[in-house]
């Protein structure tokens, strides 16, 4: 009687040891997704030409959780009208940012951009130096003449906890897939 009680005991125990496998498996699944695979879909070609419009990237939302944005960081932050927006990082907490002769200045020096960047025709709120608080970045997209950023007041200075996470891959069009690095 007592070898059927353990072969059950042990049966029992299997299907017990199988369901927490397939528990902590799509934990573990939930969390990486979560973490690493929120899509964003950009819309329009203010991130031209490393992004366009229609392309799908993957936000690593814990890039920020452990530490700051830095400079030249393509990341998402989220509007005061709730819209999801990706931009590139150019000032800093801090930092005093200007626009003259379509140049960016921080701290009245000259910033040494990557190449790629197109040049700032419109300085918007830039035009006089914009200092910038201990939890604020400049954001401005690539495509300088076509992105509603910080020059404009309805976007302005962005707060760290409006930044949602660090655009980190490239996931379609297929053809263009990438990881995407800051310059």
């Amino acid at each position: 009687m007592d070898f059927y009680h353990s072969e059950d005991n042990n049966k029992l125990r299997h299907v017990v040891n199988w369901i927490v496998d397939i528990v902590v498996v799509i934990a573990f699944a939930w969390f990486l997704v979560y973490a690493f695979g929120t899509q964003i879909v950009i819309a329009g070609h203010s991130m031209a030409p490393l992004l366009t419009s229609e392309d799908v990237v993957l936000m690593d939302r814990l890039a920020y959780d452990f530490g700051h944005p830095g400079r030249f960081d393509v990341v998402v932050f989220q509007r005061e009208d709730q819209k999801m927006n990706v931009k590139r990082v150019i000032g800093l907490p801090g930092e005093t940012v200007q626009i003259k002769n379509d140049e960016i200045y921080i701290d009245g020096e000259k910033l040494k951009e990557p190449a790629g960047l197109s040049r700032v025709s419109l300085a918007g709120l830039a035009e006089k130096p914009v200092k910038l608080g201990e939890d604020e970045y400049f954001l401005l997209g690539d495509n300088r003449d076509s992105s509603e950023d910080s020059r404009f007041s309805n976007i302005g200075n962005v707060s760290g906890s409006q930044i949602q996470g660090k655009v980190w891959f490239r996931i379609l069009p297929f053809v263009k897939m990438e990881i995407i690095r800051s310059k």
